[in-house]
């Protein structure tokens, strides 16, 4: 089916424009039909107005507590204790407000943050519905976290998910990957069209069967850095994956099986290919069953300063466990500089989507983040100046980082670990930076009747990976001041996530009284059980309805469809899980 030419965006955050085409694009062709809808627009409405929206899971004690209340005459509210039904706190709510992007009527604030007492609570307010339960204590976030990290489990190629640890999601290996071809866009001599290669391992990009460098860069940056600026949490934190109870934590074991694929991608004169994948988009089928010639297709100056950037993280992060990963990190890094040296050679090297490829582009041909963000990495690890000079020469504005804008990452690896070998005026004005891009966002926040911190331009495809990629920069500005109004809009914006919203859905799979049920995952739509994979958050509500489903509301902040035909707002990808990886190990460690 041909898709309109009005989609410039992927299963990513990137900006949506009204209409054209667009190398950016990652749509998938639809393979269901539009769904019927058993409730009627005005039910929906109704529903949606009689409900207190509130995080489904509940709270820190010592954090924001703050629940979204119809407009009802009532003034005041009741937090309610679910074990004896008794009031346990009384307040006022707030005055009546509106968010113009939901399109709906306004709302009050119940704000119960002063109440720290752990137990398991709901909200009761006269001329509404009760709220769900929710708790209140310091490991609320626990389970959650560990489901959005064992997501990558669940989503890597090349191996069985087996018993205990894939519980009743269990499936075969799919995508081996030992006899991948390399795609005419990628040959050189020495590895002429149709040469055979292995390249096995890796995570499976979102929904489909795909593995992308440029996507699974900034998803392996982000799950680093989360080991990197939190390993005390990260020490003993077991998440049952068949790697557990070795000596490595976790979470780098996981990322060590991306790692290891990515290692595959450089061709022999240190340049990375673009992305692994079938030249169709694979059918609603479990892994083994997609039997497809893979291919090696583009070989592209992002790709290799991706790859640049977190082979050399990697070498640094995983010095503790040298004995675990003999000549591991010294090979890391001989390539993370081969990868470098030839995207310096070669600059100008875009994706340019072969005639007989249709899997995701991620094309991008603005390149100075890319360069800051490798230039950076390779700075850190290696105390080279050299590569100082180069970010300096790359420096842009910042903005909140995606897969495609990526210069955020390096100011936030020079800000974490560099204040020791950055002159300190030098370091001070990266500071600058970054502070002067979280206070924007805590303005945003304390606008806003949801109490979160979004606004038009971030409902795009993808739009809750806007948003944590938001409360990501918010708690390493907490952690830079220790100021507490960055972890507050931190937290504002996870309680979004989790069922503060509009559409009512926490929007992580198995999390909350409300959660996606029929995620774009093929994995998920294919297997035997009723329960999607759990743990993954999914795309978000926004306008864009490129993939043409029936959709009940037309505002952005609301549109939203749990259905597997919804790829534009109901896919997961690794790099949407990444953030809200990162922003619970934060809560969890500053708690």
């Amino acid at each position: 089916m041909n898709l309109t030419n009005c989609i410039t965006i992927l299963s990513g955050v990137l900006l949506l424009s009204a209409c054209g085409s667009s190398s950016n694009d990652k749509s998938e062709p639809i393979t269901t039909q539009d769904p019927v809808s058993t409730v009627t627009p005005e039910e929906q409405q109704e529903l949606s107005n009689v409900n207190i929206k509130l995080n489904q899971l509940g709270f820190l004690p010592n954090a924001d507590k703050v629940a979204i209340i119809p407009n009802v005459e009532s003034t005041t509210f009741e937090l309610v204790s679910s074990e004896t039904d008794s009031v346990v706190f009384e307040g006022n709510l707030s005055g009546a407000s509106s968010w113009e992007l939901a399109g709906e009527a306004k709302t009050k604030q119940a704000d119960f943050s002063g109440f720290n007492t752990q137990g398991t609570y709901f909200i009761r307010v006269s001329g509404v519905n009760d709220s769900s339960t929710f708790e209140i204590n310091n490991h609320v976030y626990s389970s959650l976290h560990d489901a959005a990290l064992k997501f990558y489990y669940f989503n890597r190629a090349s191996q069985e998910i087996i018993e205990p640890y894939g519980e009743q999601w269990i499936r075969a290996a799919g995508h081996l990957d030992q006899q991948v071809k390399v795609h005419a866009s990628a040959a050189t001599e020495q590895r002429p069209p149709l040469t055979v290669i292995s390249s096995p391992k890796g995570w499976y990009d979102a929904g489909d069967y795909g593995k992308y460098v440029v996507n699974s860069g900034i998803s392996t940056y982000t799950l680093l850095a989360a080991y990197e600026h939190f390993p005390t949490f990260y020490q003993d934190r077991n998440i049952t994956i068949p790697e557990s109870n070795d000596a490595i934590p976790d979470i780098l074991n996981e990322t060590l099986w991306n790692l290891e694929w990515l290692e595959t991608m450089q061709d022999l004169d240190g340049g990375v290919y673009h992305k692994l994948t079938t030249l169709n988009w694979p059918g609603l089928e479990m892994p083994d069953e997609d039997q497809r010639d893979r291919y090696v297709i583009g070989k592209t100056t992002a790709a290799s300063l991706n790859l640049a950037a977190v082979l050399a993280m990697a070498s640094r992060v995983y010095e503790p466990f040298e004995s675990s990963l003999p000549n591991k990190r010294e090979a890391w890094l001989t390539s993370a500089k081969a990868a470098w040296n030839w995207a310096v050679e070669n600059p100008n090297e875009y994706y340019q989507q072969p005639e007989d490829v249709s899997s995701g582009e991620y094309g991008d041909i603005v390149l100075n983040d890319e360069f800051a963000w490798a230039a950076a990495e390779l700075f850190i690890t290696t105390k080279d100046v050299e590569y100082l000079k180069q970010f300096q020469k790359y420096r842009n504005g910042q903005s909140v980082p995606s897969w495609a804008s990526v210069s955020y990452l390096a100011l936030s690896t020079l800000l974490m670990k560099g204040e020791d070998i950055i002159d300190p005026i030098e370091f001070q004005s990266l500071k600058t930076d970054q502070l002067s891009l979280a206070d924007n966002l805590v303005e945003q926040y304390k606008d806003n009747s949801y109490r979160v911190s979004l606004v038009t331009s971030d409902f795009v495809w993808g739009s809750n990976a806007a948003a944590l990629n938001k409360a990501l920069i918010l708690m390493q500005a907490n952690q830079l001041t220790d100021e507490s109004k960055y972890r507050d809009g931190a937290i504002n914006i996870l309680d979004y996530i989790l069922g503060r919203n509009p559409t009512d859905y926490s929007f992580v799979t198995g999390f909350g009284d409300k959660t996606p049920m029929n995620p774009h995952h093929r994995v998920s739509e294919s297997d035997n059980n009723i329960e999607p994979v759990p743990g993954m958050l999914v795309g978000g509500p926004h306008a864009g309805r490129q993939d043409k489903c029936n959709y009940v509301f037309l505002e952005a902040v609301k549109s939203y469809l749990d259905d597997w035909c919804s790829f534009s707002t109901n896919e997961v990808t690794i790099n949407w899980n990444a953030p809200l990886v990162y922003v619970l190990a934060a809560l969890n460690e500053t708690d």
